[in-house]
């Protein structure tokens, strides 16, 4: 066994199970995919969904409220950032569901214990041992040629955190084209049964690696359109690569940085939001010449939102609930939950309305067809009824 190849894979960003791997099922048979985008740093949800017609909002924000010209109109209640027009057009495509007040119990404002809960499903008294959905994504039956349960383009496996499965972390799709100079070199059979368990996964790992490198160099379809948004773009269109390329994986993982805007928030959050809303509207325009959109859905999360009162160095601190973003060819658009009452706050801080497990449940449970998922206890009829179609 040539240790140093192993070491480098593993220093690649590669994770590799120590148990069984099950890749004859993981991935739907209709070839849905789910796009998880990390709003990391926690973005204020308050000047993203704007409830203009709140007088409230301009009360507890003197200097950081929108103003109702620098926003657009999406109901008689709400509106947009301006920096987010172009997801606006996607808003009124019908493509666009908005739901408002996502938090948890008990809300933890640590960055790291907090972004933890969100992708282990946990709350403020506890959080998961794997990744919220990497569970019931092993488990479920599909494509006997599945490439990996999931891809990370961001560097980030906290999400995928598993004993089990193929998670891959790559930050560039052309890190796969390079991966046939460090494939293992594994011939030989020691009496060592720990090691013998991590020849077999990787000997695992790297029929996996093979199969993707051979896809992305074969010549494909590749869409037209570019993302133009900063890393987030680039990140995306590597997923839209591997996608075009038949790379066969139900998760993808992308991330945005910066939202944590505790001063000067009014020029970093547009920028941070126009970046956003290019990203996501230029990802759906490269799905649709793929003809994959309809089986696309796309998720934005981040560890929590901000406080409702600005703070005295032009932004906002660590908070609580927050709303978030479901995108897709086979979303039912428009504003679901109840907006939090900026009448009713703890310490500054807006009581989350809908606990966003309920959110997972949906996407195991509707888009996946996965009923009996970790989530069942948080499934909402009404979520399930009408935000999926």
């Amino acid at each position: 066994m040539n240790r140093r190849k192993i070491i480098k894979a593993f220093l690649s960003g590669l994770i590799l199970p120590l148990v069984p791997i099950k890749i004859d099922a993981a991935a739907k048979k209709s070839g849905r995919r789910l796009i998880l985008i990390e709003l990391s740093g926690a973005n204020d949800g308050l000047n993203t969904v704007i409830p203009y017609s709140d007088d409230r909002y301009y009360g507890l924000r003197p200097e950081l409220a929108i103003k109702k010209d620098d926003s657009i109109s999406i109901t008689d209640d709400f509106s947009l950032h301006s920096a987010l027009k172009n997801l606006v057009n996607v808003f009124e495509d019908n493509d666009l569901a908005i739901i408002h007040g996502l938090g948890y119990p008990g809300a933890n404002r640590s960055h790291f214990k907090s972004i933890a809960l969100w992708e282990t499903g946990g709350d403020g008294s506890a959080s998961g041992r794997s990744g919220w959905l990497t569970e019931d994504i092993e488990d479920l039956m599909g494509d006997k040629h599945l490439d990996a349960h999931g891809i990370s383009l961001d560097g980030g496996m906290g999400v995928f955190t598993s004993p089990d499965g193929i998670w891959l972390s790559m930050t560039s799709a052309n890190q796969f084209l390079q991966l046939s100079e460090n494939q293992f070199v594994l011939s030989e059979k020691t009496k060592n049964p720990s090691l013998n368990l991590l020849l077999n996964r990787a000997l695992d790992l790297n029929t996996s690696m093979e199969r993707i490198s051979q896809k992305l160099s074969a010549s494909f379809k590749y869409p037209k359109s570019r993302v133009n948004a900063g890393d987030l773009g680039r990140q995306l269109s590597s997923a839209a690569r591997l996608i075009a390329a038949g790379i066969n994986t139900p998760i993808f993982k992308v991330k945005i940085n910066g939202f944590d805007t505790h001063e000067n928030q009014l020029w970093r959050h547009n920028d941070l939001l126009r970046n956003l809303g290019n990203a996501i509207s230029g990802f759906k325009k490269q799905m649709v010449e793929l003809g994959e959109w309809e089986n696309t859905l796309v998720f934005t999360y981040s560890e929590f939102g901000r406080r409702a009162i600005e703070n005295f160095n032009s932004g906002t601190d660590h908070g609580t609930a927050a709303p978030h973003f479901l995108i897709g060819g086979k979303v039912n658009g428009g504003i679901y939950g109840k907006h939090p009452d900026l009448g009713n706050l703890i310490e500054g801080d807006m009581r989350y309305t809908l606990d966003y497990r309920a959110i997972y449940e949906l996407i195991l449970g509707k888009w996946f067809s996965i009923q009996d998922n970790k989530f069942k206890s948080y499934r909402s009829d009404n979520l399930n009824k009408k935000l999926i179609l």
